[in-house]
């Protein structure tokens, strides 16, 4: 009887190393890489400002040299411009805080005016003498805590009784608005006395003790803010991503309750990221008081708050984008002055041309994600 020989069947061949991407598909890559998808937005908005610009019967080079000017043209122009850049810049470090956390903050404008409103008191309740090591530390906390229980309010219904936090920060910013009303048009509160018919509605100027220190030069208006708000994304940056912190904030905005069953205190994560975007909001509206005239008057916010969260949004969580749109946003804003005074094209141009700049980051963002998904 035969012996039944086993027979061993042949090893598969090795697996070959996956092919090198040619060059067609990097070219093919490269439209999504988001460097592509900023500055092809960047051309479209410009094209849009352009056609703008000629609409109100404008020379395109002539608006050109005016935005320019208004942005680079003197020492005035660049401290101007680096001061918004560095408000814009704190408010979109505590959005990126916040949405670190899964929480979305709308109310930048009215913790703005919060932390105003309690700069200018504090600053007026200290005496007329009093150092600048004091001065200042006292307006700038102030308005960090203002900013802090201003978002507190949404962070406590949003806790307790699980009220979305961007429809509570939005119907606060003019709740904060208004309250920069009555605080300049009472007497009781903080208007300045009343001597004439002309007597402007706002409060009466910081003592020099209060007011943030000038750091360009009697020719630049830069002033401390523009540390303050490198130190702030600079210490922000490293603390998401190299502290304990930075990686709970991560785990419940991520998933919440994968969070919670690990132990971590979401709704104390939550609440102290919103409050400290609105602390940061806070600051920032209380170096705009500690800023010449140094006064705190209606309408002082002029939209920093509705344009940092455009800036939050824009830098999609990355603090160096922060700082890279902050600046961008804050020459624009400036230059978008000269533009009007210089050219005789309308202001609002700066502004259309930022939103268009947005829409189209956003919808390209939007179309390279669907293509990547479906890409097997």
């Amino acid at each position: 009887m035969p012996v039944p020989v086993a027979t061993t069947s042949p090893s598969p061949p090795p697996l070959a190393p996956p092919p090198a991407p040619s060059r067609r598909s990097a070219l093919r890559t490269l439209p999504r890489h988001p460097v592509s998808v900023a500055a092809l937005a960047a051309v479209c908005a410009v094209g849009v400002g352009i056609v703008l610009v000629v609409a109100a019967g404008a020379d395109p080079a002539t608006a050109w040299q005016a935005l320019d000017e208004g942005m680079f043209g003197s020492a005035y122009a660049v401290g101007s411009s680096l001061n918004s850049a560095a408000v814009l810049a704190l408010i979109a470090t505590g959005f990126t805080v916040a949405h670190r956390a899964g929480l979305v903050n709308v109310g930048g404008e009215g913790q703005l005016c919060a932390g105003g409103v309690a700069a200018a008191a504090a600053g007026l309740a200290l005496p007329a003498a009093v150092p600048a090591a004091l001065g200042i530390p006292v307006v700038l906390v102030a308005g960090f805590v203002a900013g802090a229980l201003w978002a507190g309010i949404a962070a406590w219904l949003k806790a307790r009784r699980g009220t979305s936090e961007v429809i509570t920060t939005l119907l606060l910013n003019f709740v904060g608005t208004g309250l920069v009303a009555v605080a300049v048009h009472e007497q009781a509160l903080l208007r300045q006395p009343v001597t004439s018919a002309e007597t402007l509605p706002q409060s009466a100027p910081l003592p020099a003790g209060a007011q943030l220190p000038l750091i360009g030069g009697p020719e630049s208006p830069a002033t401390a803010v523009v540390v303050i708000a490198a130190v702030v994304v600079v210490a922000t940056g490293i603390a998401l991503k190299h502290t304990s912190v930075g990686v709970k904030l991560a785990a419940v905005g991520h998933t919440p309750a994968a969070a919670a069953r690990l132990g971590l205190p979401v709704r104390r994560l939550e609440g102290g990221g919103l409050a400290f975007a609105g602390g940061l909001a806070g600051v920032a509206g209380a170096a705009l008081v500690a800023t010449a005239p140094y006064v705190l008057a209606e309408h002082f916010s002029s939209g920093y708050g509705f344009s940092g969260l455009v800036v939050g949004l824009l830098a999609r969580g990355s603090l160096t984008a922060v700082a890279a749109a902050s600046l961008l946003f804050g020459f624009l804003t400036s230059g978008g002055i000269n533009l009007q005074l210089a050219a005789q094209v309308p202001a609002s141009t700066v502004q259309i041309v930022q939103s268009v700049l947005v829409l189209f980051i956003a919808a390209a963002m939007l179309f390279t994600t669907r293509r990547t998904r479906s890409t097997p």
